[in-house]
């Protein structure tokens, strides 16, 4: 009886501590943080509440159950393309997903969308949206930025309101470890990195109309490298 009930204590203690380690909590070492829904207005001379400025730090403002990581809860999450941070409700709380390893990829259920956090060694650095997985990847960069109040400059016209301002997005495919190529605009940039490919790209490229502008295109184009 004695083995038997010190086996039900080990196995209390070890589900409680695997419970703990699926659960993100608000003192992990990454450190989750509260949200402030408020930015600083040098035109306005005072903080701005995101309700006052027109447009969205979000592409979308609704949170969509997510898949934070392997062995994790899944949780409602949102992605602010104004700070690039992913947001996560719990307990009744908006909190920022801390900023670690085993957060890097993020899959939202529904609509399936794959948030993948990148160092692409330049300013854009951060989360992606992965729209092709492989050997050769396809990420896409979309970033919001503030535009602040610009005071009237005569007593006849009118301040110009703050605004949120979706910029256009940004393509990477991913060749390497740690290569990308950004914006890739034609394919002597792609056949520069991979020319063992040349003469099937340039087939590719020639006969399906591909156009570097076009997401769609991306797309195929990447597809057809994993082939």
């Amino acid at each position: 009886m004695k083995n038997f009930i010190t086996s039900m204590l080990f196995l209390g203690s070890f589900s409680l501590v695997y419970s703990q380690a699926n659960t993100i909590s608000t003192n992990m070492a990454g450190g989750t943080r509260d949200i402030f829904y408020n930015i600083k207005s040098e035109g306005a001379g005072r903080m701005l509440n995101y309700d006052e400025i027109t447009g969205s730090p979000y592409l979308d403002k609704n949170f969509s159950v997510a898949k934070l990581a392997d062995n994790y809860e899944k949780a409602p999450v949102r992605y602010s393309t104004l700070k690039d941070e992913i947001e996560f409700q719990k307990d009744g709380k908006t909190m920022v997903l801390p900023n670690e390893d085993q957060f890097s990829r993020v899959e939202i259920i529904s609509p399936k969308t794959v948030l993948v956090r990148l160092d692409t060694g330049d300013d854009l650095k951060g989360y992606f949206f992965e729209l092709v997985q492989g050997k050769y990847s396809l990420y896409k960069k979309i970033k919001t930025k503030f535009i602040d109040v610009v005071p009237a400059t005569n007593s006849y016209a009118t301040d110009r309101p703050a605004s949120f301002k979706t910029l256009d997005p940004v393509y990477y495919i991913k060749i390497g470890e740690k290569e990308y190529i950004k914006k890739p605009k034609n394919q002597k940039e792609i056949i520069a990195q991979i020319p063992d490919k040349k003469a099937a790209i340039e087939e590719f490229v020639k006969s399906n109309k591909i156009k570097f502008n076009k997401e769609e295109d991306l797309i195929r184009l990447v597809d057809f490298l994993n082939k």
